[in-house]
């Protein structure tokens, strides 16, 4: 009866039981059943499972949604990780993700501010706060991080190469992205209709089970959306990608 620790968090109780739900339709046909999910401290989703075909529900689980690696000593140098970015404000020189580790004790995972410069700045030498601005960083934004180097009391990583290949595309597109982190594709799909804001937008791009890219038309602005988008997600955190600022101040971004 393995309990696992899913790569996804949920922003607040309600999200548990659309996660059950999501779950039991996604193994459908396996004979598997949950037994326990709950959240962590931090909102990682913790799943117990029993059944004949609890390896191939592993296997789906960590292939669609992704498994926390949750011990230290399930990493080694170059794993890919997936993460969520905390404590945005309380550095100038690295990004912080928690990427689930709570053993031997809860571990942060950090992606230096020169790291950062050479993947997503060209080299320059770019403040944390201008780069967070550039590419829509926020608390909770998931990205995947690639470990370069483990110590006892820290681990360092670098964005990986599927991310950067993601920023790659969303910059060459030329297109707003409106970032929503907490809220169901449906919810936001809604939220859309009722701020009459769809004839802006082409389609809701998935980032994880609560995170999503919004897709603006070619000459709308992502940030005049914030407001419109704001009142009808007040619990949700929004932020803004946008190929025109980036290309502004690093054209050689997408070569």
């Amino acid at each position: 009866m393995p309990t696992v620790t899913l790569s996804a968090k949920i922003y607040n109780d309600d999200q548990l039981k659309l996660v059950e739900e999501h779950l039991k339709s996604s193994l459908k046909g396996l004979k598997v059943k949950i037994e326990k999910i709950q959240a962590t401290t931090r909102g990682w989703i913790q799943l117990t499972f029993s059944g004949e075909d609890e390896k191939v529900a592993l296997n789906y689980l960590e292939n669609t949604i992704g498994l926390c690696p949750t011990h230290a000593g399930n990493l080694t140098r170059f794993s890919t990780v997936r993460g969520y970015i905390i404590g945005l404000c309380k550095s100038e020189d690295q990004l912080q993700l928690d990427i689930g580790l709570t053993t031997p004790k809860m571990i942060g995972v950090a992606i230096s501010l020169q790291h950062l410069q050479a993947q997503l700045a060209d080299g320059r030498k770019i403040a944390l706060r201008k780069i967070a601005e550039l590419y829509g960083f926020c608390e909770n934004m998931p990205l995947t991080a690639k470990i370069i180097h483990l110590h006892r009391e820290r681990i360092e990583a670098a964005l990986a190469e599927n991310q950067l290949k993601l920023y790659k595309r969303w910059a060459k597109s030329l297109l707003d992205r409106l970032i929503v982190l907490g809220a169901t594709q449906q919810e936001i799909k809604t939220a859309l209709k009722n701020a009459r804001c769809q004839n802006d937008t082409i389609i809701i791009e998935q980032l994880g089970l609560f995170e999503h890219a919004i897709i603006c038309k070619l000459g709308t602005d992502a940030v005049g959306l914030i407001p419109k988008v704001g009142k009808k997600l007040t619990t949700v955190t929004l932020s803004v990608f946008s190929p025109r600022r980036i290309l502004e101040l690093l054209p050689d971004i997408i070569r």
